[in-house]
């Protein structure tokens, strides 16, 4: 016998032992996807706000809290390894993250029950807890990055996927509290799955999610970018967790202590304007949308369809005239009119240049009180927008980037300028549709529509005109984050660049979809090329459009039944 195969071969059995060894524990602690407890997390809660004072207060640092992944491989050694590492003196959090072998399709498999078994069997580990358990359920969903296999989906799916979770954990277990946790990102509300399914939200500190994500700027003053994650949870009238990637020091500790103090003197604003409609039922206008344009060029408006004009205007506009001349020529061509104000370009000279604090502390209020002086001269129904697009995180316009509760004191006291505003005028708050919209809203008491703008071009780096998204996709994508507010939509821009003939197959798009959702009340063609200066060393889009085109696109909307 040759022994020194034999002890090559003895060896070999060995390392393979040891390979396989260490495998199962690479697998047993969450390094490799497969369902197993992370040891390596570490997110302690740093601190719980309940504004509302309903919730047992205890010492954030008294929760554990412990990670599992759960796929199709969890089984109850999986659940009696979790259940072990319980600490069975405290309450719990345990963050649940669900992947599957087609991560893309996690969410519809949740929704479906295809995890059912397996999540009973986690609910009889929760039950069997003699302490409060609070589970948090595939968190930062609404940071636009693909770090975990429910990022970047669609919010409908994440939602009806998080109530199934929600319902199978209430069911089995009693003393479970469910924890929805959203990064505190920008367009976090677009993923709130409603009251009757959350008991408790977190928000996170310095989260890996966010690290990654480009599509808006890090704030690097930490209290502020607290309050603005608070901001972001305003209308989910539940305790708040603040959680951390590390245990709490002196600086994070004094930022979040800061923040909840501004947040608290804040809170008539933050709050008094949080009232949303969770119904899910759409307004619905039982008329024939309103059609208007703005055309400077003059060559829609003659159109009979045409009962709407738009103007913007900035205070330069009233300091010299101009808007009130404008006005009386609209009013005698028996139009309605869509005035969006824009409070800069002031002519006069003004120390503070920020236009947002400059309107509550009466610096416009002679251009105001003018400005309401007109339209309630009128005697057709005048649409009155506000500082629109402040959403987007980009300084064209100087109130945009800006604190948002700064924007809704600013919205609300045009809005209730004097208390003069005529019977003949509706308020329009007019986001762009951007992530992120609903951190600017004002207050339903102030807000009749609201409006959104709808291009086909996305941004400066798509410049084929074929290549632009239709009408219906990019209005499903606005309204769902602006469909909180409740209110009926008035879509006072949009366009569409390119030669004619795609002009006119995307308007007939943008026609039958108008059709189909009754809760648009009317839509305005933004008939005149874009600002140049905004595009750079690219031509800026022209959304011009040929009057035979405007009328097809009539033609096409005149099959609405409403």
């Amino acid at each position: 016998m040759n022994y020194k195969k034999l002890i090559f071969f003895i060896v070999g059995l060995i390392v393979l032992g040891v390979i396989i060894f260490k495998v199962r524990d690479f697998v047993l602690t969450d390094k490799t996807g497969q369902s197993a407890i992370n040891h390596d997390f570490k997110e302690p809660v740093l601190e719980i706000y309940d504004r509302s004072g309903k919730f047992l207060n205890y010492p954030a640092d008294s929760l554990q809290h412990i990670c599992i992944t759960l796929d199709k491989s969890a089984n109850s050694d999986t659940l009696q390894k979790l259940e072990a590492e319980l600490n069975r003196l405290h309450d719990v959090m345990i963050t649940v993250k669900m992947q599957s072998g087609s991560n893309e399709l996690v969410l519809k498999e949740v929704a479906n029950g295809e995890f059912d078994e397996i999540l009973k069997l986690f609910c009889e580990v929760t039950a069997r807890h003699p302490n409060n358990v609070l589970v948090r359920w595939n968190p930062e969903m609404e940071v636009p990055v693909q770090l975990y296999a429910w990022q970047y989906q669609s919010p409908d799916d994440y939602i009806e996927a998080f109530k199934h979770f929600s319902r199978i954990c209430k069911m089995g277990s009693q003393n479970v509290s469910i924890v929805w946790g959203p990064a505190g990102y920008p367009g976090t509300e677009e993923y709130w799955p409603g009251k009757e399914t959350v008991d408790l939200v977190s928000v996170s500190l310095h989260s890996k999610s966010e690290s990654l994500a480009t599509a808006y700027p890090i704030e690097q003053n930490l209290k502020t970018a607290i309050k603005r994650k608070i901001h972001r949870v305003r209308f989910m009238d539940k305790p708040l967790l603040i959680l951390g990637v590390e245990k709490q020091d002196s600086l994070t500790k004094d930022a979040i202590t800061n923040a909840l103090k501004e947040v608290k003197n804040e809170a008539s604003t933050i709050y008094g304007t949080a009232e949303i409609d969770e119904s899910g039922k759409l307004p619905v206008s039982l008329s024939k949308p309103v059609i208007g344009a703005y055309d400077p060029k003059m060559l829609l408006v003659s159109s009979p369809s045409v009962r709407t004009e738009h103007v913007f205007i900035d205070l330069q506009h009233i300091q010299e005239g101009t808007f009130e001349k404008d006005f009386e020529a609209i009013m005698k061509r028996d139009h309605d009119i869509i005035v969006t104000f824009e409070p800069w370009r002031d002519q006069k000279a003004r120390k503070d240049t920020n236009v947002l604090l400059n309107t509550i502390n009466g610096i416009y209020d002679q251009e105001f009180r003018e400005l309401y002086r007109i339209l309630a001269s009128a005697k057709r129904t005048v649409y009155l927008r506000f500082a629109h697009e402040m959403e987007i995180p980009i300084h064209r316009y100087a109130w945009q980037s800006q604190d948002p509760v700064l924007y809704i004191k600013a919205f609300r006291y045009f809005m209730n300028f004097g208390n003069s505003n005529g019977g003949n005028i509706k308020k329009v708050w007019g986001p762009a549709g951007d992530r992120g919209s609903m951190e600017w809203w004002p207050g339903k008491d102030v807000v009749d529509f609201v409006s959104v703008a709808i291009y086909g071009l996305p941004d400066k780096n798509i410049t084929d005109p074929t290549k632009q998204e239709s009408f219906g996709t990019i209005y499903n994508r606005k309204f769902n984050r602006i469909r909180l507010g409740g209110k009926p939509v008035f879509i006072t821009e949009f366009g569409v660049k390119g030669p004619e003939d795609y002009k006119q197959q995307w308007m007939e798009n943008a026609a039958d979809v108008i059709k189909n959702h009754k809760e648009i009340y009317g839509v305005c063609y933004f008939n005149l090329a874009d600002n140049p200066e905004v595009w750079g060393n690219i031509p800026a889009p022209d959304w011009s459009i040929k009057r035979e085109t405007f009328n097809h696109f009539i033609q096409t909307l005149s099959g609405d039944n409403r």
